[in-house]
């Protein structure tokens, strides 16, 4: 009966502990198993999809950095497109450093020696009374100084230069030559040829080159071309070949003539190939000379006994033209040509202006020459230009 009691009363309470296990225990303990699991799931299920307000953050994060990176590609391709920027090394800074140290120290000097060169220009050009004038270096062409050198102007006698030089080209010395009526009646200056009679082309050269006839350049012209016109292009077409464009000739003595011109800077360039004619620079050398008839003809050119260094030259004048006058000087290694057009004080200009060629030590001369090529000084310098 106490079995009894004892088994029944086990019973109950194992019964009871397995209601209180299902009802607490299992409720408690398996859930655990299955909530650990969710949990996980939930876990990453939420680092794989982000809640509504991350994902705006994140996006609005986003738009803010992806703009300001295209902001920044967008100034970048500017940048490279409008100034690229090379990698600088020492050496290019090195470079660099030295053109702007080499430009600062050279702008000054250049500035520096043109206003001395003009300084002397302007001096020098209200020293002298001609309206044209030009100092040319006989060794190379250059202009050493100018006042007006591509004005056109009447020649007068210094074209008696082309004359005689084509002749010296185109006649034999012993020639015969005739005398026109038309060559007898030019004007002074002559040798007074008479028509009936002819003279040696010899003569006539020297009448021309010396004497500055009149009437032995216009036989001279007949001669060679049949008409003093058809020589006057012949003369034009000479200057061209010396390099003087600016030249046209309508006589053969450089009387005033309509459309008649030659400039300061022509003259001088056609003296300045003629002396290289060996004939032609040793007739200009001559003070004076005697015709196959004994007759005397005396130089024009005064230069020759009263300036150092005078090695030929042919004066000019007529009331349209004034003095006029181209020439040639030497003293030492330096070779000079100047010509003067327009001149009230032919000789005293000649005198000042050969004297200032001759003082200028040649690095000078070979600077100024530079300068004036590179800052265009083609003529004269700005501001030194006298009323036609």
């Amino acid at each position: 009966m106490k079995h009894s009691l004892s088994f029944l009363l086990l019973t109950t309470v194992l019964l009871s502990l397995v209601v209180v296990g299902m009802f607490v225990a299992p409720a408690t303990a398996a859930p655990l198993v299955r909530d650990d699991k969710a949990k996980k799931t939930v876990v990453t299920d939420q680092k794989q999809t982000p809640a509504k307000s991350t994902i705006k953050k994140n996006v609005s994060t986003g738009e803010k950095v992806l703009a300001k990176n295209q902001k920044s590609s967008v100034s970048t391709k500017k940048t490279s497109l409008t100034k690229p920027q090379p990698v600088a090394t020492a050496a290019t800074k090195k470079v660099a450093t030295k053109k702007k140290t080499v430009a600062k120290r050279t702008a000054p000097k250049i500035e520096t020696v043109m206003a001395a060169i003009q300084d002397d220009n302007e001096q020098l050009s209200n020293q002298i009374s001609a309206k044209s004038a030009i100092i040319m270096d006989a060794d190379n062409g250059h202009t050493l100084f100018a006042v007006s050198p591509d004005a056109p102007r009447q020649p007068a006698s210094t074209i008696k230069i082309l004359t005689g030089l084509i002749a010296i080209k185109s006649l034999d010395f012993n020639e015969s030559v005739a005398v026109s009526q038309k060559a007898a009646e030019q004007p002074s200056s002559k040798v007074n040829l008479q028509q009936q009679k002819r003279y040696k082309a010899d003569d006539l050269i020297n009448a021309v080159l010396l004497s500055s006839a009149n009437d032995a350049s216009v036989a001279l012209a007949e001669k060679i071309a049949g008409s003093e016109q058809s020589f006057a292009r012949m003369m034009t077409l000479r200057a061209k070949f010396c390099g003087a464009q600016n030249t046209v000739c309508k006589t053969a003595n450089g009387l005033t003539a309509e459309g008649q011109s030659t400039t300061a800077r022509d003259l001088a360039t056609i003296f300045r190939h003629a002396m290289q004619d060996e004939e032609f620079s040793q007739r200009m050398k001559q003070v004076k000379a005697h015709t196959a008839e004994g007759k005397l003809l005396k130089n024009h050119n005064k230069a020759l006994w009263q300036i150092q260094g005078a090695e030929g030259g042919k004066t000019g004048f007529t009331n349209a033209a004034g003095q006029t006058y181209v020439g040639k000087f030497k003293r030492g290694e330096k070779e000079i040509i100047v010509a003067i057009m327009g001149s009230h004080t032919m000789w005293a200009d000649l005198k000042t202006l050969v004297e200032y060629g001759f003082a200028q030590p040649p690095s000078t001369i070979a600077r100024t020459s530079e300068l004036r090529e590179k800052s265009r000084f083609v003529a004269a310098v700005p501001g030194i230009t006298r009323q036609q």
